[in-house]
């Protein structure tokens, strides 16, 4: 599932070149990082259930990147942060298509009303809803 493209549109040709460049770049982000924790290929496929053979395609460029579940399972085993693993092979997490679902028309609007913020006018925006959920608690 491609939730984000389908979310925000776009043409055959622009999805096929996202998606060898998503492939490409999760897979050379993770052969970096597992070498960098010297983690061997076939150790590491051990580690998170798949065969070294897969994992190989993966690192490559070849395969997909794997399930939001199988790549949130990587991102811990390397120390890293999740939604950004998760953002990386262009998978969504779990609890967004559920918040979605809770929120069919506003969460699309806050998406697209969000969209082109800088870093820190999303920390800001957090920090802002952030006071809201306190508020209601």
């Amino acid at each position: 599932m491609d939730w984000v493209a389908s979310f925000f549109g776009g043409g055959a040709v622009k999805k096929a070149v996202q998606k060898k460049r998503t492939t490409t770049d999760f897979g050379g982000r993770l052969r970096e990082k597992r070498l960098a924790k010297q983690i061997t290929l076939r150790k590491f496929a051990t580690m998170i259930g798949v065969s070294s053979t897969y994992l190989s395609q993966v690192e490559q460029g070849r395969y997909d990147p794997p399930t939001a579940d199988r790549v949130r399972q990587i991102a811990e085993i390397l120390g890293e942060d999740v939604d950004l693993w998760i953002g990386l092979a262009d998978r969504v997490p779990e609890d967004m298509e559920e918040i979605v679902k809770e929120h069919p028309k506003e969460m699309p609007e806050l998406m697209r009303a969000a969209r082109g913020l800088t870093p820190e006018q999303f920390a800001k925006l957090q920090q802002t809803i952030g006071r809201m959920r306190a508020k209601v608690k």
